[in-house]
């Protein structure tokens, strides 16, 4: 890795980074605050989402609805498109770009992760990760439940069954189920 770059810098190039820093730590404490904002606020003065996570966010859409509780890392990484919907419980680990195209759907509970940490013990400690994009496409729907690894993309009117584990692309269209989530 060249040197002179922060770790903040190297997680946004898709390089290893460490995230125990305090640049970064200083980013995921300005998620938790507008996290709980959002969590916190009643229904009724929140509306689709709170004011504090929706400046968080890199782009929203029109008509877009995240329900409480929701959870995300960075909160920066996140770009919605038009009439996204995020179930209660969705978890976005958005160390690296997460883009959830116009008509997404995601259910309940379901957790998007961009972060893959070091295989080594000793890099792992040391908290050496690296960032990997997660691209949701146009109209796709994820189960409720489902687990989208990083790197992934699922197409265009996809089809994640709920609990399934997605480590591979899903292709537009396609339909699969499934730990490993297999095409149906």
């Amino acid at each position: 890795m060249p040197e002179g770059r922060s770790q903040k810098q190297r997680m946004l190039a898709g390089d290893w980074y460490c995230c125990l820093d305090t640049e970064l730590e200083e980013m995921r404490q300005a998620a938790r605050r507008a996290v709980h904002a959002h969590n916190t606020c009643p229904p009724d003065t929140r509306g689709p989402m709170a004011a504090a996570l929706a400046t968080l966010f890199r782009q929203i859409g029109a008509d877009c609805l995240i329900e409480a509780p929701f959870h995300c890392a960075y909160g920066v990484n996140i770009a919605l498109g038009d009439r996204v919907y995020l179930n209660a419980g969705c978890t976005i680990l958005d160390t690296a770009p997460v883009t959830i195209g116009d008509g997404a759907m995601l259910g309940p509970s379901v957790q998007i992760y961009c972060a893959q940490h070091a295989t080594d013990p000793g890099e792992r400690a040391r908290g050496l990760e690296i960032a990997r994009p997660v691209r949701i496409g146009r109209n796709a729907w994820i189960g409720g439940g489902a687990i989208v690894m990083p790197g992934v993309t699922v197409g265009a009117d996809a089809i994640v069954g709920a609990g399934s584990v997605v480590t591979r692309d899903v292709a537009a269209g396609d339909t699969v189920v499934g730990n490993p989530a297999r095409k149906r």
